[in-house]
């Protein structure tokens, strides 16, 4: 209900009042606002009045944090070497000698229909004699034989060759059942080695991150200990007039965050510079076995990932040693 406020004379131009004590929504919503911009700021500020403090905390966890995501993306780049490798993982069809080369084509547009299948190319007969001849060095040799020994190859390209090993091993069953093939060939132990490679590096990320997150809790919990001891006087007058423990709670879940975050911003940069020193050299090993293997950098959804978690663990860190602090820290 609202309620109009007479004109006087002498006095102010009426205006409109709500009956609730304390203003309308709009109010409160204004001042709670200000409340956390004011807290946001100025825990800021007290990071920067402290700043070698500040710095040597930031510093410290931005290397646990930098060595959790710098072993993430080694990994990224690890799979990405895979993936380039992944086109050598072919399994090779050798079809029977009575095979024509219309039916071996019929055959391999089955194959193509197939959408478990990536890639699948053909080697004629001939293909395959004059590639012979070039790389084997016994091309005189070969010219003195009165018919082509060389059976018509299908070489077949799977896709995620490297993600499911059982489907590869049902997949080869079957060609080597099919009427046209002679023989079909793939290294499942190349397979298996590589799979196992790359899951041992996955569980690896998992791991040494959930470790280090656990140090970068421990580590702002610390840090949020040390100033809250140091305004413990602050917190105990704050207390003694009717503070409530989240009016308390602010400022400190602030510096957290900002710790969190700039540990962040530092970590990224020290990915970043590592991976742009190893940059070059590493191209440059990749050109020489003429492959195109290019370094892969933080993109921008998981920079801002990163930036997140650092921030999460600043701020649920601060919350943790908060929630025991303040219940032992009381006004005497």
């Amino acid at each position: 209900m609202m309620k109009h406020v007479n004109k006087k004379p002498g006095k102010q131009e009426p205006r409109w009042q709500t009956k609730i004590s304390g203003g309308n929504f709009v109010d409160k919503f204004h001042a709670y606002r200000n409340l956390h911009a004011h807290a946001l700021f100025s825990s800021l500020g007290r990071l920067v009045a402290s700043r070698f403090s500040s710095a040597m905390t930031i510093v410290v966890l931005a290397i646990a944090i930098s060595l959790a995501s710098g072993f993430y993306i080694l990994v990224a780049n690890l799979q990405q070497l895979a993936g380039n490798l992944e086109a050598s993982n072919q399994i090779s069809l050798f079809l029977k000698d009575d095979i024509s080369e219309a039916r071996a084509n019929k055959f391999a547009g089955v194959i193509r229909q197939n959408p478990d299948i990536q890639d699948v190319k053909l080697i004629t007969k001939e293909q395959a004699l004059a590639e012979f001849q070039s790389y084997s060095g016994f091309g005189e040799a070969v010219k003195a034989l009165e018919k082509n020994p060389l059976p018509i190859v299908i070489q077949v390209l799977p896709k995620n060759s490297f993600e499911n090993e059982q489907a590869l091993e049902v997949l080869l069953d079957d060609f080597k059942r099919s009427a046209e093939v002679d023989f079909a060939q793939m290294d499942m132990q190349w397979v298996k080695r590589l799979q196992s490679i790359m899951e041992v590096a996955r569980r690896g990320v998992i791991l040494l991150s959930l470790l280090l997150g656990a140090g970068v809790l421990f580590i702002t919990a610390n840090t949020i200990r040390l100033e809250l001891h140091n305004r413990r006087d602050e917190v105990v007058i704050a207390k003694l007039v009717g503070a409530t423990n989240g009016f308390i709670h602010r400022p400190f879940l602030y510096s957290g965050f900002w710790i969190g975050f700039f540990s962040g911003v530092a970590a990224w940069f020290i990915v970043t510079i590592i991976m742009l020193i190893l940059k070059q050299p590493v191209e440059k090993l990749s050109g020489l076995y003429d492959d195109a293997f290019h370094v892969l950098f933080f993109g921008f959804t998981e920079t801002l990932a990163l930036l997140f978690i650092s921030s999460v663990l600043g701020v649920v860190g601060s919350w943790i040693v908060l929630h025991f602090q303040l219940r032992q820290l009381k006004p005497e």
